[in-house]
């Protein structure tokens, strides 16, 4: 028996083979081709993967959101074949005499340069598409596994870390649990696997080695313990544990339809973390009453280039719909820290957790700014859609957050494109300065969240990302408790309401304590729906009180 020991960052029992995750390595190398006409085969070969592929993509977009989703992978099916595209490519690999990858690679740049310098503004957009269909080609050519889990079976995926723009592409239909080598129960692993509603475990260390690949495995992600070959003692244990979790799920599906609302009354809004359209179905599932944390930043870590208007546009107006009028609150791109992105060219920071992130960029790069802008407000005239700024620090801040807003609005309206003017504007209570000046930004909006995993960072200066900080990143401090009671105070005193949307809304020992601050919402994992409302219904809340604010 191997018994391997981390910490535990999502709760449940799973088993399956043990997959090591196959990092792509997409560097293109020129090297001198022997033989054209085989080159040209690899091409041909590519294409029609490429083309299967996008099929794939185009009717499940089209099942899922409808005919317009699956435009895109019917325009990048043209592209694949299209004459004057291949035509350049064949050029650069006979006169270059190259492999196929280089002469792919310098055509998509070519064309995509193209595109990139035209003055109208649709095919300006089309060079993203260049780059998308090319990279597609290069992967297929080069053997690179989408998703980078090569395997018919569901897994349980092992790595060293994944970095976010590794889980955003990852195929989650293929896996079981998740094991890491390092992260914290921060990092962007746990986040998806809390997501998904799966077990995961951080901080195995060596002890998680590359020769165990293939190998059935038990992991337990509440005590965060992994075991390959158990003994009977240990395989029983582990199948009545799962036996166990099979009929708390079931008991929890008599949750759905019900109210959250506790015995004497009082009543929370129990809403769903996403992090693309793809979650709407975990939300729907788990019976969550809308959207109050879409991490819009996963739609610019999947792609190598700042994705179009219309893709962002696209992706909202499919959670919108989706929705069927419950609201969904997208929070603006919340980039840089721990979710760097390669194309958007930051500087290197040597402490990037207060650095250029998230609205900062925004505020820097206004065009970048006014394009996600523009799309958010376009998905707002087909569901409730609420619009979020993080790391706000200032009043200047949110009213040039507005002073956006209102220009993008009037844009719209001259080009004669729908929208709802009545959209709510909120923000991310995240930071010391704005639990302290929360009196003045009420007064600029229409509610408050609160990311609870950087107030605690940025409240105790404790890294959240760091594992040897653990016993000091604390979130049931009191002083993070109390400055989420100031903040709850001032939204009340100022009319709107306040919830949460970082980890710690999932938290039922904390669950009185809210009920005491009066707080109006929860966002949560999706699989963390069930057994919040259950925990609420069985809650007084007049009883509830504030004693963990002490010290």
């Amino acid at each position: 028996m191997i018994l391997m020991q981390g910490k535990g960052v999502s709760a449940g029992v799973e088993k399956g083979t043990l997959y090591f995750y196959q990092r792509a390595d997409t560097t293109v190398t020129k090297t001198a081709a022997a033989d054209i006409a085989a080159e040209k085969a690899r091409l041909a070969e590519a294409q029609k993967k490429s083309m299967e592929q996008l099929a794939v993509l185009a009717d499940k977009a089209r099942e899922e959101a409808g005919d317009e989703s699956a435009i895109l992978f019917e325009t990048h099916s043209m592209f694949v074949e299209d004459e004057d595209y291949v035509e350049n490519i064949m050029t650069v690999l006979e006169d270059e005499q190259c492999n196929i990858e280089y002469a792919v690679q310098e055509a998509g740049r070519q064309f995509s340069s193209m595109f990139a310098n035209m003055d109208d503004a649709y095919m300006q957009a089309r060079a993203a598409d260049v780059l998308d269909v090319t990279r597609r080609l290069l992967n297929n050519l080069m053997g690179v596994v989408a998703g980078g889990i090569d395997s018919e079976e569901p897994v349980i995926l092992a790595a060293d870390d994944l970095a976010p723009s590794e889980t955003v592409q990852l195929d989650k239909s293929k896996i079981l649990a998740f094991a890491t080598q390092g992260g914290s129960g921060n990092s962007h692993t746990a986040i998806l696997a809390r997501t998904m509603g799966i077990p995961a475990i951080c901080g195995l260390g060596d002890s998680l080695k590359e020769e165990y690949a293939g190998r059935v495995a038990y992991i337990d992600g509440q005590v965060g313990r992994l075991v390959i070959d158990p003994d009977e003692l240990t395989a029983k244990t582990f199948q009545d544990k799962y036996a166990k979790q099979a009929e708390m799920r079931e008991l929890l599906q008599t949750m759905k339809g019900q109210e959250d609302v506790t015995l004497d009354g009082k009543h929370i809004n129990v809403y769903c973390n996403i992090g693309s359209p793809d979650d709407v179905a975990a939300v729907k599932s788990n019976d969550g009453q809308g959207v109050g944390l879409f991490r819009s930043e996963f739609l610019y870590l999947a792609t190598n280039d700042y994705p179009t208007e219309d893709e962002q546009f696209e992706a909202y107006k499919a959670v919108a719909a989706a929705m069927e009028g419950k609201r969904v609150i997208i929070r603006t791109l919340d980039i840089g820290a721990d979710k760097q992105v390669d194309y958007f060219q930051l500087e290197k920071e040597e402490n990037p957790a207060m650095g250029v992130r998230a609205i900062r960029i925004c505020l820097n790069r206004p065009e970048v700014f006014r394009t996600q802008l523009r799309a958010l407000y376009r998905a707002s005239a087909y569901g409730k859609v609420a619009i979020m700024f993080p790391m706000i620090t200032s009043v200047w801040e949110l009213k040039e957050c507005r002073r956006a807003c209102k220009s993008v609005m009037q844009e719209l309206t001259e080009e004669g494109i729908p929208f709802n003017p009545d959209t709510e504007i909120g923000i991310m209570i995240e930071t010391p300065a704005s639990v302290f000046i929360a009196d003045e930004l009420a007064k600029l909006c229409d509610f408050f969240s609160v990311g609870t995993n950087d107030l605690t960072q940025y409240t105790l200066a404790c890294d959240r990302q760091c594992n040897d900080l653990g016993k000091f990143f604390d979130p049931h401090h009191p002083a993070v408790l109390r400055a989420l009671k100031m903040a709850a105070d001032a939204a009340h005193r100022n009319g709107i309401w306040i919830g949460i949307c970082g980890e710690l809304g999932a938290d039922l020992t904390l669950l009185p304590t809210f009920l005491a601050m009066d707080l109006d919402e929860l966002s949560v994992s999706p699989s963390s729906v069930l057994p919040l409302r259950a925990e609420l219904r069985k809650s007084i809340a007049k009883t509830c009180d504030l004693k963990l604010l002490e010290c």
